[in-house]
């Protein structure tokens, strides 16, 4: 098992590396004539990049002073995703270089550094014979000036760069700026908040009363060195706005001790739903001290449901720890949370992670409310999540149960997403019979 984690390891090294290196090759290398500062600077930032990325990861967890963390984290985070979208943007381009290479001779018959094609010779004149003039005896010269110059030869005209050359800038230009403009307005869609999706989700047992009975869910806010109080509030207005009835949060609310984080949390204590705010832990939770975090959502007016059940006017409101709590001995239990109740009742369970609708298949839950994948957060990262996700977005059923998964409010790592924007949703619930 061991060989196999340093196989492993040692593959996924030689893929970075092997990246970074076409990155930096493309990006300098190709668009310079030789050796020198430029190279030297693409060196030093990529490599440089890649250690305040790495830097950021780890201090994360292992829990460095949060100030660190902090000066580390938008650097960092930032930089993996614009090596994402570089090293995408570059692999387009390979595509486009071999017609960018014809392009100018097929339209112009030249290109930059393609010589222009030799003029025809003019007819020449029939030969007439002039007679040649003397040349005229030298002037005396002042002793007192200077010899005339030596015959100089003009100096070369600079060359224009060779196509290859030009193709080359052209290509790692339009790149760069393909990659810095994507991560640039993926980043201010993270930072401008979530916004409100709102989804209708009919229930066979949900009796006629509850017709129209809205649940807040926000998933994945991940308060951190990078999300802090201030997109804590975003989300607590947003969610709010809606006047729901019931507001889940789903897990992920952090990424930090409580010591850290707790003031960016503070703003958690205004949620306001008729039938109040509940939350499940993540996987995220785990890492950043789990029973610290129930207490202090508790002590914040939300109500833990740690493989617990709710009995509400209408229907039965259940939630499960995640998965990763099995390391503390604190996983999902859901014979704890679902066993002895009324099946005649509609049940809505919260479980973070969307691979436990088959647990709550099998006890007979109508409803589960998800998060964790972030939709994907980067893409192609979508393609990586369906790979280990049942649902990835969105609404759909599994038998008599239904999953809906939300992309989550805020992203981890890079603060940042792409083809996976933030999202608040408020499931309105619907009576067969309504």
């Amino acid at each position: 098992m061991v060989i196999v984690f340093v196989l492993v390891a040692l593959l996924v090294l030689a893929v970075l590396v092997a990246a970074n290196w076409y990155v930096w090759r493309r990006l300098f290398r190709d668009t310079t004539e030789r050796p020198g500062a430029v190279r030297r600077a693409g060196a030093v930032l990529v490599a440089g990049g890649w250690v305040l990325a790495v830097g950021a990861l780890v201090a994360e967890r292992a829990g460095a002073p949060f100030l660190l963390q902090r000066v580390l984290a938008w650097p960092g985070f930032l930089w993996l995703a614009l090596s994402v979208y570089l090293l995408l943007a570059l692999l387009a381009g390979e595509a486009v270089r071999p017609l960018l290479r014809r392009l100018p001779e097929r339209r112009t018959g030249g290109g930059a550094g393609v010589p222009e094609p030799e003029a025809k010779p003019e007819p020449k004149p029939e030969s007439v014979t002039v007679p040649q003039p003397q040349p005229a005896p030298p002037l005396p010269s002042s002793a007192s000036e200077p010899p005339p110059p030596a015959s100089e030869e003009p100096a070369p005209a600079p060359s224009a760069p060779s196509r290859r050359l030009f193709v080359s800038r052209v290509v790692a230009g339009a790149a760069a700026a393909a990659a810095v403009g994507t991560v640039g307005y993926g980043t201010y869609g993270v930072l401008r908040g979530p916004s409100v999706k709102r989804v209708t989700v009919p229930l066979a047992k949900l009796p006629r009363a509850a017709h129209g009975y809205r649940i807040a869910v926000v998933s994945d806010i991940h308060l951190g060195p990078v999300l802090g109080r201030g997109f804590a509030e975003k989300v607590v207005d947003t969610i709010n706005a809606t006047q729901p009835d019931l507001i889940a949060v789903v897990g992920d609310l952090v990424d930090g001790s409580v010591k850290d984080l707790g003031p960016a949390a503070a703003p958690l204590a205004r949620l306001k739903a008729r039938h109040g705010s509940w939350f499940v832990t993540g996987n995220h939770e785990y890492f950043s001290g789990a029973e610290q975090w129930v207490a202090e959502v508790r002590h914040l007016g939300l109500r833990p449901l740690e493989n617990a059940r709710a009995e509400l006017p209408w229907f039965d409101l259940a939630g499960v720890n995640d998965v990763q709590g099995e390391s503390e001995g604190h996983g999902p239990d859901f014979a704890r949370a679902l066993g002895d109740r009324d099946p005649a009742r509609a049940c809505v369970l919260l479980a973070h992670q969307p691979v436990q609708i088959h647990e709550a298949v099998r006890h007979g839950v109508d409803l589960q409310l998800s998060g964790h994948t972030h939709g994907g957060q980067l893409w192609p990262g979508s393609l990586l999540a369906e790979l280990a996700n049942p649902t990835v977005a969105g609404l759909e059923r599994y038998g008599d149960t239904q999953l809906y998964v939300s992309r989550g409010a805020g992203a981890w790592g890079p603060p940042t997403r792409v083809g996976a924007p933030s999202d608040i949703t408020v499931i309105e619930l619907a009576a067969r019979r309504a």
